[in-house]
């Protein structure tokens, strides 16, 4: 029987919801000493944990987590980057508002926490940093290019990581998970509504839940894995774009043609509607 591992300090950015908070209630469950971090003032968080008022985006806030788990801790053994935001949409519908957004907080949010606690890991010899990326950051879907993008910047940052920090000790995961359901959805903004109802159906209909995408997650980091593809639709895209290309060429041909047709079917006539 294998022996459970002892008691983690761990921080999770956006744990305020969806996988965050199921993350953290894991942690929680076991005994781990945990810090709920999230953009609200304040938030619910499960038994023994504690929260702090934390904006990714913000050098400052995060410079104050660090000096906190310091002297209320001694240190931090997992930071999960876990805060992000849905996107997507066809190029020509998003605006570079959408775009400097989008790559603020989900790429420049991970790279701010790394920065931060690299030095700390590195001093202690020792830390895990967990990414949660998507298989969006692997595989690239059509009218999802913001998304990808930065997903997939996330899966290059947690690799060139693994192996600049892993001779302090400190280990590097990169999470990709395919949709599951989680409020996700809530972030969606407006620059493109028919992309952003596509993926709020595809969320909508997952077969997984936060829970259980967060108890495969914790498995996998207690285990050190580097890349962590916890649902089986993320494990069948990322092997099949590896190893079977002509499939995977053939389905993304077929879904940008999906959506060309999308484009050239008439706006629905709301004039009875409007009228009734």
């Amino acid at each position: 029987m294998t022996a459970a591992p002892p008691p983690r300090r761990v921080l999770i950015t956006g744990g305020a919801s969806g996988l965050g908070a199921a993350l953290a209630a894991r942690y929680a469950a076991r005994g781990d000493r945990v810090l709920v971090t999230d953009r609200a003032d304040t938030a619910d968080v499960p038994a023994g944990a504690t929260y702090r008022r934390l904006d990714i985006t913000a050098e400052d806030d995060w410079t104050a987590a660090r000096a906190a788990v310091r002297s209320e801790w001694g240190g931090l053994d997992v930071l999960v980057n876990n805060a992000g935001i849905a996107a997507g949409g066809r190029i020509d519908r998003l605006s570079g508002e959408h775009w400097r957004r989008v790559l603020d907080v989900n790429v420049l949010g991970a790279v701010t926490g790394c920065r931060t606690f690299a030095p700390l890991f590195k001093e202690q010899g020792a830390g895990h940093l967990v990414n949660v990326a998507s298989a969006a950051g692997l595989v690239h879907s059509p009218a999802m290019t913001s998304y990808d993008a930065g997903k997939a910047a996330v899966v290059a940052l947690s690799e060139s990581l693994r192996w600049e920090l892993g001779p302090w000790g400190v280990a590097v995961s990169v999470v990709c998970p395919s949709f599951f359901r989680t409020n996700l959805a809530a972030s969606l903004d407006d620059d493109d509504p028919m992309m952003g109802q596509v993926a709020t159906r595809l969320i909508a209909r997952s077969r997984l839940g936060a829970d259980e995408i967060a108890a495969r997650v914790v498995r996998a980091v207690d285990a050190g894995t580097f890349l962590v593809l916890p649902d089986r639709d993320a494990r069948i895209a990322a092997w099949t774009k590896r190893l079977a290309r002509p499939l995977y060429d053939r389905q993304m041909r077929a879904m940008g043609a999906r959506i060309r047709r999308a484009e050239q079917q008439p706006a629905p006539d709301r004039t009875e509607e409007r009228s009734a």
